[in-house]
């Protein structure tokens, strides 16, 4: 396994729902776009659905991205999946690269990404390996 890290930039829009009561349920779906900097130099752009009941501070995420750019000087681009739940206020958040997803250089990549909030300040924790892609 090898370690990338560095900072993130994020810009999150709520999109129009495609059930306008799905709104009044909690339901959100917004768009992502990403800057990467650090051991990863990247932009990305994904969707999100999201479920939330403020009153008690539960809900959950989902999302996906696609990741373009250099990974440790390496060229090409990978999707992450992202699953998130908050039971509470207390929160459990698991991204993965997509099996498969990696291209150019990054073919073959597989990992899992942790983020901090820090002080405002967005963090990646970017645990991965390259293996060669089957043939």
């Amino acid at each position: 396994m090898t370690q990338a890290t560095g900072t993130f930039d994020v810009k999150i829009v709520p999109q129009k729902p495609d059930n306008p009561p799905a709104e009044a349920s909690g339901f959100g779906r917004m768009s992502m776009d990403k800057q990467f900097h650090g051991d990863l130099e990247a932009v990305s752009q994904g969707e999100m659905l999201s479920l939330l009941n403020r009153d008690i501070g539960s809900g959950g995420y989902v999302a996906m991205e696609r990741v373009t750019g250099t990974l440790q000087g390496r060229s090409g681009s990978f999707a992450l999946q992202h699953h998130a739940t908050m039971t509470r206020g207390a929160p459990s958040l698991s991204i993965a690269v997509v099996p498969d997803s990696g291209s150019g250089e990054l073919s073959g990549i597989t990992g899992t990404m942790n983020i901090r909030l820090e002080n405002g300040q967005h963090f990646y924790d970017f645990d991965y390996t390259l293996e060669p892609p089957p043939q």
